[in-house]
């Protein structure tokens, strides 16, 4: 079942001798349960397209559907309030809250749409991502990896149908990012989440069920479903 598709998407930058064409034309389809990763060298236009499809910016044309909803037809409102219910988000930069503990950062998304987390299901993601023991520390007290897990927990808690991932080990050495990695994939199938990794690191793509190129703001190869 298709959970995500991208349709004719273009982003353009500036005008005149400034006007850059970040995204040209975008298509891409994903099914539901599916972790794909979009690789491309720097400048590509992936991570514009990431922001299209978390609804963080929205593209100069095209649409762009999570669950069977054109995303864009949204008031800024309530775009807001889809994507937090809708979509995680997994980013390079881990984004902690400093003065809030482990589990308070975890559970923060769920709390600011004004709903109890559900204390059973954040435990069993507690316990998956090996925070058992770090669930009262606060950011400065865990390592990289460690926030990264954290960052991938509170993407988990809200039960979002994607998982966004921007670089997400791009700060982490090479054996902590294949944990880390490994780890996403894990909690994508325990918890049935889409995952949708921008990467400019072929390796680590490797890991992904289906790999997405893309160049010069456009889709140059869609692989295929392994």
């Amino acid at each position: 079942m298709e959970i995500l598709r991208v349709e004719d998407l273009k982003k353009t930058y500036g005008d005149g001798d400034a006007k850059v064409e970040a995204l040209r034309g975008v298509n891409i389809s994903v099914e539901k349960g599916e972790f794909v990763a979009i690789v491309g060298t720097s400048g590509s236009g992936k991570s514009t397209l990431l922001h299209m499809v978390g609804g963080l910016d929205r593209p100069t044309s095209g649409k762009v559907f999570i669950d069977g909803k054109e995303i864009f037809e949204l008031k800024d409102e309530e775009l807001t309030i889809f994507r937090r219910r809708k979509i995680g988000f997994v980013f390079q930069a881990f984004n902690l809250v400093p003065v809030l503990s482990v589990y308070e950062n975890i559970v923060l998304p769920v709390e600011l749409d004004g709903n109890e987390p559900d204390s059973e299901f954040v435990d069993s993601i507690i316990e998956t991502l090996g925070l058992s023991e770090k669930r009262n520390a606060y950011p400065n007290q865990l390592s990289g990896g460690q926030q990264q897990r954290v960052a991938i927990a509170r993407a988990l808690v809200a039960t979002p149908q994607v998982i966004l991932a921007d670089e997400p080990t791009g700060n982490l050495d090479s054996k902590t990012s294949q944990d880390v990695l490994g780890l996403l994939k894990v909690v994508g199938e325990r918890y049935g989440q889409t995952i949708v990794m921008i990467t400019h690191n072929e390796e680590l793509a490797q890991a992904a069920d289906r790999i997405i190129r893309i160049e010069d703001g456009l889709v140059v190869a869609k692989g295929v479903q392994r």
